[in-house]
């Protein structure tokens, strides 16, 4: 079995730190940030084919590689200096804390490693996610309140026998999956126009949204309790499930015909495959014995988009809330995917401005962190979206190959959402027991949508 050896380790900075006295030296956090103090960072990170030293003369050994990513790295947090701050806390008289980033310009944390003899097929034409992707990315196990002493960014360069896996972790409390993202997309873009001063096509606002009346900082009670909210996760596998543009139409075509849905209502492609899916979970988990128990989908509903006005455009940070979809197993086993996507499609539908004013309002006078050990039992929680940029990331030897994430918020039911390589096809990466990810292998129905 392959072991990651890891090369170098350092710390990148911006080239230019923000002054100790401007007024965005310091962030405060909002709800939507705060209520990930004790889960895990985001990882995400993406495959790469190495350049053909012929076409890239400039880029014909690894060492020029790397040093081109630190360089890029570092120009990159010019425009994200947050993401080379700390979080810092201050303790408040009624015996709760209040968090805020300090740009402080600490520093990301930039890793090189290798995978000898491992190669791009290694990792992409097996069945199961090898374990060892999860050591592609940096910042294992920490959680994100951890971030007072530790990196909000770190990213890890894995060389492959034929590619470079680029593995990124990002504090969840500072951004979300379309921050993260943003922040991916900018800094691929500045590395391949290889331009330090690079006016970005969607510059990030750093400035935290509070509406008005909102009492800032934020006070939150975050016990012991929180901090050591420890589950013993059972034995997961993870499969990467690909649903190509015309097995989509199809399963959307089916969801709408099944429910007889008109002009008013039109369950969506992403509707589609998820009921597809959560059928399918619940077929090959089910025993048969206990029809009446519930089983909840949970999705994260984007609210950057929602509220009037919208946040602007570039907005980074977290602007998400998790709705729950739930039925019992009996609901799902015995209705077509139409009726499971519509139970999807009514909760999205409702989530408007006045919805996100009163999550946001309501956490605010009682603030709620998110516990990893209470969002696991009978539940699926889709994560990430297809409509985020991953294959237009080009640092200047060509388009991504694949994109994986880490081990990161990983738990039996956690589905996280990509756009395919392919134009409008859509890759689910599965995280499930090994019964039930080779049961559902062995599932025609859920199968014949997919394209394997």
């Amino acid at each position: 079995m392959t072991k990651l050896q890891v090369v170098s380790t350092c710390i990148i900075r911006s080239g230019k730190p923000i002054e100790r006295n401007s007024s965005s030296k310091k962030i405060q956090l909002t709800p939507w940030d705060l209520q990930l103090l004790t889960v895990d960072p985001i990882q995400k990170g993406l495959i790469f084919r190495k350049p053909n030293p012929q076409q890239h003369r400039e880029l014909a050994t690894s060492s020029e590689i790397i040093n081109g990513l630190k360089t890029s790295l570092s120009d990159t947090l010019n425009y994200f200096p947050l993401l080379a701050g700390r979080l810092a806390s201050n303790k408040n008289s009624d015996n709760t804390l209040s968090f805020f980033v300090d740009c402080s310009n600490e520093g990301a944390e930039f890793i090189h490693a290798t995978a000898p003899g491992l190669t791009m097929a290694d990792i992409l034409e097996q069945t199961y996610v090898p374990k060892i992707v999860k050591s592609f990315f940096p910042l294992n196990g920490v959680r994100n309140y951890e971030g007072v002493s530790k990196p909000l960014l770190a990213v890890q360069i894995t060389e492959l026998v034929d590619g470079y896996f680029i593995g990124c972790t990002i504090n969840h409390c500072v951004a979300d999956g379309t921050s993260f993202w943003h922040f991916f997309n900018s800094w691929s873009e500045i590395s391949r126009t290889k331009c330090s001063n690079l006016i970005l096509n969607k510059p990030p606002v750093l400035e935290r949204w509070f509406p008005e009346y909102t009492s800032c900082p934020i006070h939150v009670p975050l016990s012991k309790e929180h901090l050591h909210d420890e589950f013993v996760l059972p034995l997961l596998e993870e499969r990467v499930f690909h649903f190509s543009k015309e097995k989509i139409a199809q399963l959307k075509a089916k969801a709408n015909s099944e429910f007889g849905t008109d002009q008013k209502i039109c369950i969506s492609s992403l509707q589609a495959i998820l009921a597809h899916l959560w059928q399918s979970v619940i077929r090959c988990r089910s025993d048969g014995t206990n029809f009446d128990e519930k089983f909840s989908f949970k999705l994260l509903i984007g609210a950057r988009p929602r509220l009037q006005p919208p946040l602007p455009e570039g907005y980074f940070g977290n602007a998400v809330h998790f709705v729950n979809v739930t039925a019992t197993a009996k609901e799902l086993l015995e209705h077509d995917s139409g009726w499971a996507a519509f139970q999807m499609n009514k909760v999205v539908a409702i989530q408007n401005h006045e919805e996100v004013m009163h999550f946001y309002q309501s956490w605010v006078k009682n603030p709620k962190i998110v516990k990893k050990s209470e969002v696991v039992a009978n539940s699926l929680i889709a994560s990430s979206s297809p409509r985020f940029n991953v294959y237009g990331n080009d640092f200047g030897w060509g388009r991504p190959v694949a994109v994986r994430s880490g081990a990161g918020n990983k738990h039996d039911g956690k589905m996280t959402i990509f756009c395919g390589a392919e134009q409008g096809s859509i890759d689910i990466e599965a995280c499930l027991t090994p019964e039930t990810l080779h049961a559902m292998g062995e599932d025609t129905k859920f199968m014949g949508a997919v394209t394997v």
